[in-house]
C-alpha cells in the first residue's frame, strides 16, 4: 500500500509539472505568435506607408523629370508589393472628397483617416493604407493596398516552429518530471524505510541527519523530536510501572508473610491482635496506594479532563483547611487572603473542585509533613490578570539536584526518604493543575524551606 501510494504520488509530481509546462508553453506560445503578428504587420504598414509618400510625390511633381525619378525608385528601389493598388482621392471639405468605386472600403475607415491623417484597413489578408497629403494648400488621400504573402507565410512558418517545439517541450517536460519527482520523493522514502525500521525495542534509534535547510531536514528533526518524546515517554511508564510495582508487592507481601506466620500454629490472642493491627497497618497502606495511583491516572497523562465547576478560590482553600484540620488538629498553617473583597469576580476559576482541591491539599500536607509541623503560609492573591496562590514553609527544602525530578512518580528525594510516603503528591497536584490551565513553581533551598506557587492566568483559564 505505502510503494503504491509513493508511485501515485510520483505520478501526480511528474503529471502536475506536465500539466504547468504544458500551460506554461502554451501562453508563452500565444503571446510569441500575437507578438509576431503584429510585428509584421507593424514592418508591412510602414512598406505602405513609404508607398505612399513615393506616390504623393510622383503625383503632386509637375516635372516630368522628377516624376521619372520617383516612378524608377518605387520600381527598382522599393521591394515589390503583391496587388498592389494605389488612389489618390481629392479632398473637397472636412467630410467629402472624391471616391474612387474601385475601392470597396467601410466608411469608417475614410472617417478615421479625415479625422485623424492615417488609418489601415484589412480585409482577406490584403491591407489598405490611408494617409492625408497637403500639396499647394489642397488635402489628398493616397491610399495604398498590397498583400502581406510574405507575412502570411513567415505566420505559418512561426505557427510550425512554436507547434512542433512546444510539442517538444512537452515530451521534455515529461521526462523532467519523472526525474523531479523521483528527486523529492527519495528523500521522504529513505525516511520512511528508516521510519518502518524502527520499533518500541529499538526506539534510541533516529534518522539520519540532513544537512540542508530545507523542508526534508525538517522533516527528519521533527522526527527525531518526535523519537525522543516517544522515548522518552516508554522511559517514564516503563519507570512508573516498575516503581508501582514495587510499592505494591512489598505491602502485599507483608500482609502474605504475616497471614501465612499466623497460620504455622495456635497462638496468644495478643499476637493475633498484633498480627491483624500488622496487617491492617499494611492493608491501609496499599489501599492509599492504590487510591493515589488511580488518581493520578484519571487526570490522563496529558493532564486533560472536563472541567465542571465554577467556584470562588478563596472559599476553596477554607475548605481545604478545614479537612486538614480535621486530618492535623495540631496543624500550625495560616491562610492569609490578600485580594481587594469588592469584586469577588476576580476569585472564580472554572475547575474540577474535588481534583483541585486534592491537589492543593496534597501541597500544604507536604509543607506540614516535611517542616515537622512547623508553621506553613498560604497566601491567595487575585487581580484581573491572575490568580495566584503562594504557600511557603520552613522545612527541609529540596536539594537541587533533586527539583528537577519532583514531578516524576515515585521520586523521593534522599532527605525525604525518613518521611512516609509514596512520592505520588507532588506529580499528582502538578497533572491537576495543568489541566486547569495552571503553572506550577517550586523554589526552596536545602534546610530552609520551600516555596511552591500555583499561578493561574486568566488569558489560559478554560472559560
Amino acid at each position: 500500500m505505502l510503494l503504491n501510494s509513493k508511485m501515485n504520488i510520483r505520478k501526480r509530481i511528474a503529471f502536475t509539472y506536465v500539466e504547468l509546462s504544458t500551460l506554461s508553453t502554451l501562453l508563452l506560445c500565444v503571446v510569441v505568435f500575437v507578438l509576431f503578428r503584429d510585428n509584421n504587420r507593424y514592418h508591412f504598414l510602414k512598406r505602405l506607408e513609404d508607398r505612399a509618400k513615393i506616390v504623393s510625390s510622383i503625383h503632386f511633381q509637375n516635372d516630368p523629370e522628377k516624376s521619372k525619378y520617383y516612378s524608377e525608385l518605387k520600381k527598382n528601389g522599393l521591394e515589390e508589393l503583391i496587388e498592389e493598388e494605389e488612389y489618390v482621392l481629392k479632398i473637397n471639405s472636412a467630410n467629402s472628397f472624391e471616391y474612387n468605386t474601385n475601392l470597396n472600403l467601410p466608411n469608417d475607415f475614410y472617417t478615421n483617416v479625415l479625422n485623424t491623417g492615417k488609418d489601415y484597413f484589412e480585409v482577406d489578408s490584403k491591407y489598405y493604407l490611408g494617409q492625408v497629403f497637403t500639396e499647394n494648400k489642397q488635402k489628398y488621400i493616397v491610399i495604398v493596398g498590397a498583400r502581406d504573402r510574405r507575412g502570411k507565410t513567415t505566420t505559418v512558418y512561426i505557427v510550425k516552429i512554436l507547434l512542433f517545439g512546444g510539442i517538444g517541450f512537452v515530451l521534455l517536460a515529461f521526462f523532467l518530471g519523472r526525474f523531479l519527482a523521483k528527486r523529492v520523493i527519495d528523500p521522504v522514502a529513505r525516511i520512511t524505510k528508516e521510519v518502518k525500521r524502527i520499533s518500541a525495542s529499538n526506539l534510541h534509534n533516529r534518522l539520519p541527519e540532513v544537512k540542508n535547510s530545507d523542508e526534508i531536514s525538517d522533516l527528519t528533526a521533527t522526527f527525531n523530536d518526535m523519537l525522543d518524546r516517544l522515548e522518552t515517554s516508554f522511559e517514564i511508564q516503563a519507570n512508573f510501572i516498575n516503581n508501582a510495582s514495587h510499592e505494591l508487592k512489598t505491602p502485599i507481601t507483608t500482609i502474605i508473610a504475616e497471614a501465612e506466620i499466623m497460620l504455622l500454629k495456635e497462638r496468644e490472642v495478643y499476637e493475633y491482635k498484633e498480627s491483624l493491627a500488622n496487617i491492617y497497618s499494611q492493608a491501609s497502606r496499599l489501599g492509599n496506594l492504590t487510591e493515589s495511583l488511580l488518581k493520578l491516572t484519571q487526570t490522563g497523562y496529558d493532564g486533560q479532563k472536563q472541567v465542571l465547576d465554577i467556584a470562588r478560590i478563596d472559599e476553596l482553600l477554607m475548605d481545604v483547611k478545614s479537612d486538614l484540620d480535621k486530618i492535623f488538629p495540631d496543624n500550625r498553617v495560616s491562610v492569609k487572603l490578600n485580594f481587594a473583597p469588592n469584586d469577588s469576580n476576580l476569585l472564580l476559576l472554572p475547575c474540577n473542585k474535588p481534583l483541585l482541591e486534592l491537589a492543593i491539599n496534597n501541597i500544604i500536607t507536604n509543607g506540614v509533613k516535611y517542616s515537622d509541623n512547623n508553621e506553613v503560609f498560604v497566601t491567595l492573591s487575585a487581580s484581573s490578570e491572575a490568580i495566584k496562590i503562594s504557600i511557603n514553609d520552613i522545612g527541609i527544602g529540596i536539594p537541587p539536584e533533586d527539583i528537577p525530578h519532583l514531578y516524576e512518580p515515585f521520586f523521593r528525594g534522599k532527605i525525604a526518604t525518613k518521611y512516609i510516603g509514596y512520592g505520588l503528591g507532588l506529580p499528582l497536584a502538578s497533572k491537576i493543575i495543568r489541566m486547569h490551565g495552571g503553572e506550577l513553581q517550586v523554589q526552596s533551598e536545602q534546610n530552609k524551606g520551600t516555596i511552591v506557587t500555583i499561578i493561574f492566568k486568566k488569558t489560559e483559564i478554560k472559560k
